[in-house]
């Protein structure tokens, strides 16, 4: 089984920074597509940022993070990473990473793409 396992939220203030792990397995599970996806409380789980894992680029961004997040593939096999400044209440949610795989140089944003998740991670911005 595909376990992910996330870490590192938090609770900051406005303006701070945050960076959140996803540690996947330390095997070739046949995937090549790592996500972030957030879900704020009663509202709809969506897409933050991905990366195809083939060439360590990251291929989404959701508009209101680009420039702030930065998604990273760390050293360690299936391993990424998002870095987040400026952070404001409204990214306040539970972050989840997501694996999956794709045959082009491009993850889906998706969240129907992608079969593996991780428990997730709580992230508290406040004003």
């Amino acid at each position: 089984q595909v376990q992910l396992v996330e870490s590192g939220g938090g609770s900051v203030q406005t303006g701070e920074s945050l960076r959140v792990s996803c540690a996947g397995p330390d095997y070739d599970f046949g995937g090549n597509c790592m996500a972030w996806f957030r879900q704020a409380p009663g509202q709809e789980r969506v897409a933050v940022a991905n990366i195809y894992l083939e060439s360590g680029d990251a291929t989404y961004y959701r508009d209101s993070v680009r420039g702030r997040f930065t998604i990273s593939q760390g050293n360690r096999k299936n391993t990424v990473y998002l870095q987040m400044n400026n952070l404001k209440p409204e990214d306040t949610g539970m972050y989840y990473c997501a694996a999956g795989s794709v045959h082009i140089a491009r993850c889906y944003f998706g969240a129907e793409h992608y079969p593996y998740w991780g428990q997730g991670t709580q992230v508290t911005v406040s004003s």
